[in-house]
């Protein structure tokens, strides 16, 4: 017992040298500024010799206490190089953002807070930023007064919420309390989306017990919007969810023609905006979101299009008390108070205040940086819509946002060009299946892209076309002679 305490004291006591000397942190600040620094050089999607690099991770959990700098030098030379490059300028996967500086700056900071944003009483200052967040949201994305927020992990989680306070309103509408009752036997609930809903959607419906099995699908247009003219009687047991941005087009659903008529029915119009809804930021691209304020709830993203690091998401309701009423939780040890208590709005009670940086990021930016930042990545978009049109590329969208999709003549040479694509390290982009036709999907996202990352992309891509076409002329000549061998023979 007494060599267990010794060596507790022993590991204390390092750790207050640590915190006294600040090496180790001057250490990581200075690995920090060589991954900065170093960003837009390195292939976009690590080599092959950096993954086989991370085999220097698996060893069995030691015995005894590390050296912190030994620990630091080996995540750096290991773990940075098999990083994908998202903070560069070329990524364009997955609708991921790059880093605005004043808001990763401030989220340095908050972890050295180390702050439990559960409660007011717990952390005064990110209950404080996220309620200034809150109002400047609903300013800047011109929602009703009054409207709640919820600061969560992504849109996952943020549409989960949104559907839940909009589940529970219903059934409160129709005499039933799902908070002490629960779904056994209460009145059933209809659920209409587009054809192209999102996957979170129906992840969230799935957590909720709602299921995707009896959902109501509306058909979509071209771009992936749904149609209004075919959509069902809406009434008041009904949930309608809307999207702001395709995750593959970028398209918007006509909210302006649909909403009012969802709200005279009194039915919960939920929006999904994960990168999308931002577009009420900017005065060129506002138009795009007309009529969402008249939704009950809303998702979306600051990780994405407004480029704060990772993960902030947005939970966004009109009626305070619904989302409230959703996420409640009691104990004799919660200290509810005057001011404003986090946990009312998330599912989460112990988490990270999402607050600094994401305040860090608007102060910054103003409504009128908002709205640059947004021109830029649609601009880029369509910039690099036009690079690739021009190296024979097919665009499959109208590039209406910042979703651009591209095909090559068949779906054959589209996946082969897109795995030369990814396997190239210029840059990196996934891949769809649009309409039925293979795509390669590119979200620009990122306020560092610039037109040079524009053209080389565009390059890499025609490269890849190239060396794709010449691979299927190899493989069928190939295939063509070894016929003709087997006929000869």
């Amino acid at each position: 017992m007494e060599n267990k305490s010794h060596n507790t004291q022993d590991v204390r006591a390092a750790m207050a040298d640590m915190m006294a000397s600040k090496e180790v942190f001057r250490q990581a600040v200075s690995y920090s500024f060589e991954y900065m620094d170093g960003v837009s050089d390195r292939p976009v999607f690590p080599e092959q010799k950096a993954l086989d690099g991370l085999a220097a991770f698996d060893e069995p959990l030691p015995e005894t206490p590390g050296d912190p700098k030994q620990i630091l030098s080996l995540l750096h030379e290991k773990g940075s190089p098999a990083t994908t490059a998202q903070t560069g300028g070329r990524y364009f996967g997955f609708v991921i953002g790059g880093t605005i500086p004043a808001a990763l700056a401030a989220r340095w900071l908050s972890d050295v807070w180390d702050q439990n944003a559960v409660l007011h009483v717990a952390s005064p200052i990110t209950a404080k930023l996220e309620e200034v967040c809150e109002g400047w949201l609903v300013d800047l994305l011109g929602l009703p007064q009054g409207t709640a927020s919820g600061f969560v992990t992504g849109t996952s989680v943020a549409t989960f919420c949104g559907l839940a306070a909009g589940r529970n309103a219903l059934l409160e509408g129709a005499g039933w309390d799902a908070a002490t009752k629960g779904l056994f036997g209460a009145p059933p609930l209809r659920v209409i989306m587009g054809e192209e809903a999102h996957a979170t959607v129906f992840k969230a419906l799935s957590l909720l017990g709602l299921g995707s099995e009896n959902v109501e699908k509306v058909p979509v247009d071209g771009q992936g919007r749904m149609d209004p003219a075919r959509m069902p009687e809406l009434d008041e047991r009904c949930l309608l969810i809307l999207q702001a941005g395709n995750v593959n087009s970028g398209a918007f659903d006509s909210f302006a023609e649909i909403c009012p008529k969802a709200r005279e029915a009194g039915a919960w119009i939920h929006i999904d905006g994960a990168f999308g809804l931002w577009a009420a930021g900017s005065k060129r691209f506002q138009n795009l979101t007309q009529g969402v304020d008249l939704a009950d709830s809303w998702s979306l993203d600051a990780h994405k299009t407004l480029n704060i690091p990772y993960d902030c998401g947005i939970v966004l309701c009109r009626r305070r008390e619904a989302l409230a009423a959703a996420m409640q939780a009691s104990g004799s040890y919660i200290i509810y108070g005057e001011e404003r208590d986090n946990m009312l709005y998330t599912p989460d009670m112990s988490r990270r205040g999402r607050g600094p940086e994401l305040w860090a990021a608007l102060k910054f930016l103003g409504k009128e940086g908002v709205g640059q930042l947004v021109d830029g990545l649609c601009d880029n978009a369509a910039l690099l819509a036009e690079m690739l049109r021009e190296r024979g590329f097919r665009i499959l969208n109208d590039v209406a946002f910042n979703q651009v999709l591209a095909a090559c003549e068949t779906d054959e040479l589209t996946q082969k060009t897109l795995a030369a694509v990814q396997a190239s390290g210029e840059c990196w982009c996934g891949g769809a299946v649009w309409k039925e036709t293979q795509a390669i999907r590119v979200s620009v996202c990122s306020w560092v892209t610039t037109r040079d990352d524009l053209e080389r992309t565009a390059n890499a891509f025609f490269q890849a076309l190239n060396n794709a076409k010449m691979a299927t002329k190899t493989n069928a000549k190939r295939t063509l002679l070894k016929t003709i061998s087997t006929k000869m023979n």
